[in-house]
């Protein structure tokens, strides 16, 4: 199964509430913290709510 690396790449201080817990559940904190999750929808899901904090990339 693919597995897709994610690292913050911004601050959550002053983001939404919404925000700051979908980046609990992705397991950052602090930018340049790097996770790596396995490929389904809900991590994708929740990407797409704060791809303007993270940079991440598709692992084969």
């Amino acid at each position: 199964m693919s597995q897709i690396i994610v690292t913050q790449t911004r601050s959550i201080i002053g983001q939404a509430e919404a925000n700051r817990l979908v980046m609990r559940g992705l397991g950052l904190g602090r930018i340049g913290k790097t996770k790596t999750h396995k490929d389904n929808n809900c991590i994708r899901g929740m990407l797409n709510k704060v791809k303007h904090l993270v940079k991440y990339q598709l692992r084969a």
